[in-house]
């Protein structure tokens, strides 16, 4: 009545959106055709609607007035999905029809006809070497011709590429050309030999004639959602294994790592534990529905009340969320993802509360969009205001699915269970399957992992029994995420009674959440959450609100989760600091030995300060550092030894500073934890003032403690210096190169800068090697991989003697000219530049030299010789 033929109607000043007459919007004008898309879109919802006339009337329209030649540049992917879409479902319901013997006995066809022209038009978006199509082709000139003004882009969506299999093989099964098939198949098998090899997981947008990840975040929603979607689909309508292979193996990945139930939250695909945003769009809302189809049903019923939950506050689904609910973007455009998945739901527990979903959407839509010619889009779902847009999905889908959801078998006129629904809600018949099978079946998925997983045995039909058909399963999974909304949302005034003691009080704050608490632990299993210690030492949560002891406790829970995310969210924020070092510059280890160190957000900044902080080790009672030291005689003057847990990080440092520590080191309690295997890590402060903490503060992992322990353990007096980069030896000891013999530090000064000066005769000879020295830093005396001074029996407790005990490997992370260190022959050293006869005399007249001197310990001069001897034999090592 009000827009004929225009693409889309504008319902609130009640005339047709033509391309070119309004102003842009940018990518969304891409969809528009001037192929009368909202036409075409909506012509098997007529017959879903049993309005066969009108179908009957929309048809002789498109095939009279509809063209497809038109100079105008389009979506590939919207294209693809409405209008290829719409004419092959309008196809799939007028052959069905047909044999019916009411309606379209004149139909021959011409649909199908118009179909194969518009994938023809279609087909140069594919002239790429990956395969990948361009995102959008001028019906007229194609891509690459001068007039097609198209061509010239390099990105395109996963899902934007990664959704053609249905219809381009339907088109190909309904009409015996192959070739639109292989095309979508070809796209298809690129996305997966691209995947995130380690995650499973697939990026965003990826670069199409390369093939690399652009945007490297991974989630359901926009830009993948309905590329998921199709992997599933594509294996029901055409049998093929591999599509099921992969969609199961992408499926292991997302409840793995981007499912956090109720949420969906977007990861990196190369660090999945990390998230990439702390919001979600509502695209992800299909993906319930989705779940239904492949038979987890629990996680489908969870994350679909959640989202019914956000419904019921603002009446319509923003556009996006954050993970406290609140909203991100305000708008909603009538998208149909959420009656989908309710229909599925449905479908699958036969519960009623699904109805009742069902009326809600179906009276918030006529109270607060129908407008008085159409449905208008939400501008803003907090205040209710209208945008002049009406999306042909909104009749392709929500119509369809609404009506879907309320009708019985004899509302009917043909069976639905006899089509799949394209991710537009367009009808193909599972009978394509063996129509037409002009490509082999053979499986092309490379380096298939079987996964763990019985699900995965399944097959359409699923003859497995997934769930008692009772209302009670759906609600019992349900009843824990009732009103979840409500209570995360913060309120100014549940926060006032928490602190005049009124109200209910959360069990735990994730501020104050202590992993090795054990009453903290009793609390986190009340309220359904787990703890998982991972191998690099950080603690992973996850909640399961059924486990949850009641649903008041899975509630706690849930607000706790959100709580930490927000908490973990902020932490990112903060300034990442550069990894520092701890090297060890007392005998026999003489500044060899440096372990990689994480930083403090608090206390001395050893960037600024270029020396450092040296001091012997000492261990502080209680070891945890959370009260009182006990022991400050021993600690005053010295760098203290303390384990991670039990109290805030600033904490420790503040009792340590007050028993006159100069320094303090935090040892990881996780057993096993190494800078080898774990991301840096930062102690954070307590969100208070942290300028009272003077001292620095460096955390070791529990590997490279155990070294310092251990040493400590040997050799009693153990001296370490503190930096921002490990520094050569020749700096640490009064900027004199030490030489190849060992000097004892328990040796009086002036005993060092006698032997110090006795190295001066060789000055001359080895001053490029002081010089090659100072260039690679610490770590220039030997080969990156040569751990020959730390594996020593001789050098160090035979139960740290593996090559593994010391992070050296790390070092370079600090020395700048690390690459001439890391180099497959070694740096030069002193030695290298001495005629060996001078090297061997050197070594019997350092012998003759400590022999001969009186030693203020015995116990040090008793294990001298052998030490001497150990070190000798590392520098033939070296040489």
């Amino acid at each position: 009545d009000h827009a004929y033929p225009a693409d889309e109607l504008m319902p609130l000043t009640c005339r047709g959106r033509v391309r070119g007459q309004e102003p842009s919007r940018g990518d969304v004008d891409d969809a528009l055709g001037k192929f009368s898309l909202t036409l075409i879109d909506t012509l098997d919802t007529l017959v879903v609607l049993n309005k066969t006339k009108e179908f009957e009337e929309a048809v002789k329209k498109v095939i009279k007035d509809v063209n497809l030649d038109n100079d105008i540049v389009v979506s590939v992917f919207e294209t693809n999905i409405r209008v290829l879409g719409g004419l092959l479902g309008g196809h799939s319901v007028a052959i069905m029809l047909k044999e019916k013997g009411d309606y379209m006995q004149w139909y021959n066809g011409e649909l199908l006809h118009m179909a194969k022209e518009l994938g023809y038009k279609l087909l140069p978006a594919f002239n790429t070497t990956s395969g990948l199509p361009y995102p959008r082709v001028n019906l007229k000139f194609g891509v690459r011709h001068p007039e097609a003004r198209t061509g010239t882009e390099t990105d395109t969506c996963t899902a934007c590429a990664g959704t053609l299999i249905l219809e381009f093989a339907a088109l190909s099964r309904f009409t015996g050309t192959s070739i639109f098939e292989e095309y979508a198949r070809k796209a298809l098998d690129f996305i997966w030999e691209k995947r995130q090899r380690s995650s499973n997981l697939v990026g965003v947008t990826i670069n199409i004639h390369t093939g690399d990840w652009v945007r490297k975040d991974s989630g359901v929603g926009a830009g993948i959602d309905s590329y998921y979607e199709y992997l599933l689909k594509a294996y029901v309508l055409l049998g093929d294994d591999s599509f099921l292979e992969r969609f199961n193996t992408h499926y292991d990945a997302i409840m793995r790592y981007i499912s956090q139930p109720p949420l969906l939250l977007d990861v990196h695909i190369h660090k999945p534990m990390l998230n990439a945003r702390t919001w979600m769009d509502s695209l992800l809302a299909f993906f319930p529905g989705l779940q239904v189809l492949k038979g987890d049903i629990r996680p489908a019923i969870e994350t679909h009340e959640m989202l019914y939950q956000v419904i019921k506050k603002h009446n319509f689904l923003p556009e996006a969320f954050t993970t406290d609910f609140r909203v991100h973007w305000a708008q909603h455009p009538l998208r149909p993802e959420f009656a989908e998945s309710t229909y599925f739901l449905y479908k699958a527990t036969g519960d009623p509360y699904y109805l009742e979903v069902g009326k809600t959407l179906i009276e918030n839509l006529n109270k607060y969009a129908r407008v008085p010619c159409g449905f208008a889009a939400m501008k803003d779902v907090r205040t209710g205001s209208h945008e002049d847009r009406m999306d042909s999905f909104f009749l392709a889908e929500m119509f369809k699915y609404l009506y879907l959801l309320f009708a019985d078998k004899e509302d009917m006129i043909f069976d639905i269970e006899d089509y799949i629904f394209t991710t537009e809600a367009h009808l193909l018949p599972l009978w394509l399957s063996t129509t037409n099978q002009t490509i082999s079946k053979k499986n092309t998925t490379t380096e298939y992992t079987e996964l763990d997983d019985s699900n995965f045995d399944w097959t359409c039909p699923n003859t497995q029994i997934l769930f008692p058909n009772d209302p009670m399963f759906a609600q019992s999974i349900r009843e824990p995420l009732k009103n979840v909304v409500d209570k995360s949302c913060p309120r100014g005034i549940s926060r006032v009674e928490e602190s005049l003691g009124s109200g209910p009080k959360p069990p735990l704050r994730a501020r104050d959440f202590m992993a090795s608490n054990p009453e903290h632990l009793e609390i986190l299993k009340k309220m359904g959450v787990s703890l998982i210690h991972l191998k690099d030492g950080r603690v992973q949560l996850v909640q399961h609100a059924v486990q949850a002891a009641s649903s008041l406790d899975a509630e706690d829970g849930l607000r706790f989760m959100q709580e930490m995310i927000e908490l973990s969210s902020q932490q990112q924020k903060e300034q990442q600091l550069p990894p520092r070092a701890v090297q060890i510059v007392s005998h026999p280890f003489f500044g060899r030995v440096v372990l990689t160190a994480g930083p403090a957000q608090f206390g001395m900044d050893l960037s600024k300060h270029k020396a450092g902080t040296r001091g012997f080790v000492a261990t502080i009672k209680p070891y945890n550092g959370c009260s009182e030291i006990t022991n400050p005689e021993a600690v005053k003057e010295k760098i203290a030894l303390m384990q991670r847990g039990q109290c805030m990080f600033a904490e420790k440092a503040r009792n340590i500073q007050k028993a006159g520590a100069i320094g303090g080191i935090v040892i990881d309690d996780n057993e096993g934890s190494s800078s080898d295997t774990a991301p840096l890590f930062q102690m954070a402060g307590d969100g208070k003032n942290t300028d009272d903490i003077t001292i620095p503060m460096l955390f070791l992992f529990n590997k490279e403690g155990n070294i310092i322990l251990d040493a400590i353990q040997e050799y009693e007096a153990v001296e370490v210096l503190l930096s921002d980069k490990a520094k050569d030896r020749a700096t640490i000891f009064k900027g004199k190169m030490i030489p190849n013999y060992i000097i004892d530090s328990n040796l009086e000064m002036e005993n060092m800068d006698q032997k110090l000066s006795e190295s001066d005769s060789n000055k001359q000879n080895s001053e490029e090697a002081i010089s090659a020295s100072q260039d690679v830093g610490a770590v220039s005396e030997e080969p990156e991989e040569d751990d020959s001074d730390v594996t020593d029996p001789a050098s160090f407790p035979p139960a740290d003697a593996d090559s593994d005990s010391v992070s050296i490997s790390n070092q370079d992370s600090y020395i700048p000219g690390s690459d001439e260190a890391g180099a497959s022959e070694p740096a030069p050293t002193q030695g290298d530049h001495q005629p060996q006869e001078e090297k061997t005399e050197a070594e019997s007249d350092s012998k003759v030299n400590w022999d001969s001197k009186v030693q203020p310990m015995e116990s040090i001069l008793a294990d001298w010789n052998e030490d001497i001897e150990a070190f000798e034999m590392m520098e033939k090592d070296e040489l």
